[in-house]
This record gives structure tokens, sequence and C-alpha cells, in this order.
């Protein structure tokens, strides 16, 4: 049993990257950009990068991540119903953003969380 949970929002935001940019599998697609290394957390969550799909059809963002004091904050661009779903299956937490064109927040909370993530991001992949 592990004692110590990692609740460090920069880091679990690097755990993040590192999981996207090393997948070879349905995220291969996806890029980091607009990257911030030295990114400060926020109350309300300071961007830290962009996942862009990279495709031959162009480039679009997918997904913005915004690091807080002790978790992240995903807010997907693109089929927030897929993200809510996906993410409720698992038990992340999720809220909708009522913005236009609506988006869907998920906090990962944790170091442990980042892995459990990473299906949220392949549904919206598919649904895109």
């Amino acid at each position: 049993m592990v004692a110590d949970r990692l609740t460090d929002g920069v880091r679990i935001a690097q755990l993040l990257a590192s999981e996207i940019s090393g997948n070879e599998g349905r995220l291969r697609d996806l890029v980091l950009a607009d990257a911030d290394p030295d990114v400060e957390p926020t109350t309300d969550g300071t961007l830290a990068y962009r996942i862009v799909r990279d495709a031959d059809r162009g480039s679009e963002a997918v997904a913005e991540v915004y690091v807080q004091p002790d978790r992240i904050r995903i807010e997907f661009l693109v089929a927030p119903d897929a993200a809510a779903d996906a993410a409720a299956d698992i038990e992340l937490r999720v809220r909708p953003k009522a913005v236009r064109p609506p988006r869907t927040l998920v906090f990962v909370e944790d170091g442990a969380q980042v892995k459990r993530s990473l299906p949220v991001i392949e549904a919206v992949v598919d649904a895109v």
C-alpha cells in the first residue's frame, strides 16, 4: 500500500505529457503544443500545454491541460460528450463547461489517475 500520493499539479501534468508523447497506441497521432516548461500553478489553473492531433488532414486541438497546485484540469475542446461519458465510466471527476462551443472538464487529482485518464483521451480521439 502506498502511503504518499503524488498531488503536485506540475508533476501530474509532466506525467500526462510523457504518457502522450511516448504512446505508440491509439494516441500516437497526438503531439503537445504551446508547452510552457516553467508553468506556475494557480488556483484557477494555468495553461501548461495543448494536446493536438497531428494528422495528414491538418492539426486540430483536442484538449488543453491546465495546472492547479494540487491537480490538473483537462479541457476537452472536441467531442465533449465522449469525454464526459468516458470519464464518468472510470470514475474521474468531470463537469461540463458552459461556453460556446461546449467543453468538458476532467480533473486528474493524483499521479495514479494519469494512466486512468488515457482512455478518456482515446475516446475523444476516436469520436472525432
